[in-house]
């Protein structure tokens, strides 16, 4: 697995908007990598406006965290038939559950704006977590390492460069391993996405 350009930093804004084919509502993708048809990991953000079925993705990991809006009510029905529900807010840890598993999204008061990270099982794996504070890391492996600043910049040191993130941007790039970061957020993601060997 090649890595991405280093150092991509995208608006949400500057982000198209595409949306559901249920009408439920609409997504904004930041990256599909490599590419579009045939992607490996992709990151997006979507405005869930009405309660529903979220689309099954057989064969994906996937991630979600709600950014804005009171917050949704995940329920998950595995291949026993047992139902599990997650009540998550913009305070909630990032959510990981298997792409296969039938979801159903209820909307807990009105809109949401959600993070989604979704990887292809056996070819990539992830991990999303809150910034809230400061936090320091060290890489185990060669990754591609992301940022989201929601709704604060975010201050943002890889090895030796320092960067500020605006509020509402996505940074990525690509990093060997044993690299150091540094992350000062009030409201940010950090997305680490490794290539399966």
């Amino acid at each position: 697995m090649n890595a991405p350009l280093i150092g991509h930093t995208i608006a949400l804004a500057d982000v198209p908007s595409s949306p559901w084919k249920n009408g439920g509502g609409i997504t904004r993708e930041f990256i599909a990598w490599p590419n579009a048809q045939d992607w490996v990991w992709r990151l997006s953000v979507a405005e869930v406006q009405r309660n529903g079925p979220f689309s099954r993705f057989d064969g994906v990991q996937r991630w979600f965290a709600v950014l804005a809006g009171a917050g949704v009510r995940l329920t998950l029905t595995d291949p026993a038939q047992c139902q599990s529900a997650h009540a998550l807010t913009p305070h909630s840890a990032p959510f990981c559950f298997d792409g296969a598993t039938p979801v159903d999204c209820d909307l807990l008061d009105g809109a949401t704006q959600d993070f989604n990270l979704m990887v292809r099982q056996g070819q990539a794996n992830a991990h999303m977590q809150r910034v809230n504070g400061e936090l320091s890391h060290t890489t185990a492996a060669a990754c591609t390492l992301a940022l989201y600043a929601n709704a604060a910049p975010a201050h943002f040191q890889v090895g030796d460069v320092q960067m500020t993130v605006a509020h509402h941007t996505l940074h990525w790039q690509s990093v060997p391993a044993g690299t150091a970061l540094h992350v000062l957020a009030s409201d940010a993601l950090l997305l680490e996405i490794t290539p399966c060997r």
